[in-house]
Parts: C-alpha cells; structure tokens; sequence
C-alpha cells in the first residue's frame, strides 16, 4: 500500500513537471498568428495623436507611401504589404495594448515605435515573441538589441557623439551653453554622450528644465543670454518656446543647435520661425529643403499627397525602414529562403537578421547611400548638419 501511494505521489509529480515544462514552451512566439496571411504585415505603434503627432503622422504616412509603391510594383513576388499603424499618443502605457492587438492581428515584422519611451517598452515585449523591428526615430541607446531591435535613425549616443564632434573643430577653447530635458530619455541620453565627447577645452553652462515646468523658460534663458552658441537636445515643442522667448534676449547672431527633435520645428502651428533672429539648425540624415536625388524624390512625392505640414525626418526614415525591409527579404528570397505570406513573425525575425547581421546594404536611401546595421542594431551611415534657418535673416530684423 505505501509503496503505491508512493509511487502515485511520483507519477503525479512527473506529470506536473511535464505540464509546466509544456506550459512553459508555448509562449506566443511558438504561435503563428500569420496563418491566415494574405499579406506580409507591418506593424507600427506612434503617437498619431498629441503633442508627438507630427512626428507620428509623418512616420505613418511616409510607410504607408512606401507600401503603396511597392505594391504597385507588384509586391514581394506578387505578394502584397500591408501596414497596421495604432496609436500610443507617445504613452508608453499603451503600447502594451497596441503590441498585443498588431501581434495577434498577424505582424510579421515591425518598425517598432516612433518615440523612445514607448520603444524601450516595445522593445521587451518584441523580444519575448522574437518580432524584428527597425524603428525609424526611436533613438534611445538601449532600443537596439542584438536579438530583434534595430534603428534607422542615429542613437542619441551617436547624435551626441556627432554633435560634439562638431562642436570641438568649431568651437574649440570657448564657452557654449546647453539646454536640454533633464527627466527625458531621449534629451538626457545626448546630452550625457555630447558630455562624454566634447574637447577637455571646450566649457559648458547648462541648464534645463523638466515636465514641472515646460511654459517659462525666462530662468534658463537668463543663464544662457551671453553664450553664442547653445546646444539644445530636446524637441521641437519647447525649443520653438525657449526661442520664441530668448529671441530679443540673445544675441541676435546666436546659433541653435539642435539633433533630430528639431525636425519640423518650422511647420509648427503659431510658431512663426521667421520671427527668430538667431540661427536655427540641427544633426540631421536629411535634409528637408533639399533639391536634387532621393531625397528630392521622397520630398515632392510626400507633399503631392499629404503636404508640407508633416515633412520631416522622421517620414524619410520610416519611407527608408519599410524599402530596408523590403529589400532585406528579397535578398534572403535570392539567396534561396522561402518566405511565404503565412510565416510566423519569429521566422522572419531570424531570416531579417540574417540579413541585418551579414551585410545586407541599402544602396540608396532618403537619409543617405550605402546604409548597413552593425550587430548591435545600431545603423552606419553619414549625417549632416543642416540649416533651418540663418541667423539675421528675420523678416522684423532690419
């Protein structure tokens, strides 16, 4: 009698370790919600709504653009896209939503999130079920990874590291001010790399603000009014109103600087950047105004159908992820995969770093030639620094 209860007690035991075991293994990687796939689809989380909306809108639909040609052009082997873009107001609350609803509606691969903060979220749940991404503007150091997260855009640490390149050969041995978000990811991360960067020689007053305070800036505006050159790592929103209140404070041969967040800034409504004496520019991939090659192309392309009020950067990279992609499976179809409309996003995932990690080259892209990803996820490509616009040339500052 005892020896067959206790041999009860041990076949129960093997058979709930077993139970875990098989519970354990059926995670959501292991379910493909592709099979019934007419079309490879696309994922994509962004703020369509908001404060970040531009920046959201523009990567929308600057994909959706791309999706549309391809199709046109028949696809990937006749086969079609589709691009499924939900919005997270850049509340990275929502993304868990979101990534839920793409996932199981059949995303097979993914551009991830426009902005940082609901990226780094993204970017876990996207690891557990092996989705790649390429994201197109979610900068922050730690959204690439070397297992499904990769970027088109610079990380901040490589906009900071750019953007004090740039200031050590110009202005070596003076004194610059910078203003940055000091309870912001994206904000902090370049300014911490333009930090870590910058010439032993070169001397910084800081001051920044945080989410207590983004209506009055008069504080940091009296700390920086002597400085003619000021870094500003932060986005378009709060710089147009540091602008806008410093402009007959500052000198008016001042220059901004700013990285990517100051794309757009001379769309925004109710902001007249003419207005501003002081130089405006940024650390860009792409030059807005520009008047020959791809960019020229994306650039009357994208304003015959949406406009100018969302042209910005962070479209022309969203265009360049989705023909990134596309090109990336119709190299690995060359080299003799198989990639049916039905395959699972971790499948894909695999094959897309196959890609990513070996080479693969986008040849000629909006925001720039010869585009390739090292293993980290982090991109390798040019930048420029482009001019918004010059100082004194202010329609009232004559």
């Amino acid at each position: 009698m005892k020896f067959t209860k206790v041999f009860s007690l041990i076949l129960a035991l093997v058979f709930c370790l077993s139970a875990i075991a098989t519970f354990a293994s059926c995670n959501k990687a292991d379910v493909n919600y592709a099979e019934n796939n007419e079309k490879y689809v696309i994922g994509l989380s962004g703020p369509l709504t908001g404060d970040a909306a531009k920046y959201g809108k523009a990567v929308a639909n600057a994909a959706q653009m791309a999706v549309d040609e391809i199709n046109a052009a028949g696809g990937l082997n006749g086969v079609m896209f589709e691009l499924k873009a939900l919005d997270d107001k850049n509340d990275a609350t929502m993304v868990s939503g979101n990534y839920s609803s793409l996932h199981e509606g059949g995303m097979q691969v993914s551009l991830g999130t426009v902005t940082t903060k609901p990226g780094l979220e993204f970017k876990n749940l996207s690891a557990d079920d092996n989705v790649f991404f390429l994201t197109p503007s979610a900068s922050g150091d730690d959204i690439p990874t070397n297992e499904n997260g990769y970027q088109m855009c610079f990380a901040d640490g490589n906009q900071g590291k750019v953007a004090a390149e740039f200031v050590n050969a110009n202005y070596k041995n003076q004194t610059i001010g910078a203003f940055f978000k000091s309870d912001d990811a994206y904000s902090k991360g370049i300014y911490d790399q333009f930090k870590a960067n910058l010439d032993s020689s070169v001397k910084v007053i800081e001051t920044s603000f945080t989410d207590a305070n983004t209506s009055d800036f008069s504080t940091q505006i009296d700390t920086l009014k002597e400085y003619s050159f000021i870094f500003m790592p932060i986005y378009y929103t709060p710089a147009s109103l540091f602008m806008t209140q410093a402009k007959s404070i500052l000198a008016a041969d001042a220059v901004y600087y700013g990285c990517d967040g100051f794309d757009g800034i001379d769309n925004i409504e109710g902001f007249d950047i003419n207005e501003i004496p002081q130089k405006i520019s940024m650390l860009s991939h792409f030059n807005s105004k520009a008047t020959e090659g791809k960019a020229k192309e994306f650039i009357d392309k994208y304003v015959d159908k949406y406009g100018v009020e969302t042209l910005n950067q962070f479209g022309a990279s969203a265009y360049d992820c989705v023909y990134a992609i596309y090109g990336a499976m119709k190299a690995a179809i060359d080299s003799g995969k198989e990639i049916p409309v039905t395959i699972s996003a971790s499948e894909l995932c695999e094959i897309l770093k196959e890609q990513f990690n070996g080479g693969y080259t986008m040849a000629d892209g909006v925001t720039g030639k010869n585009i390739k990803w090292e293993s980290t996820g982090y991109v390798n490509k040019g930048a420029i620094q482009y001019v918004i616009k010059d100082a004194n040339k202010a329609e009232d500052a004559e």
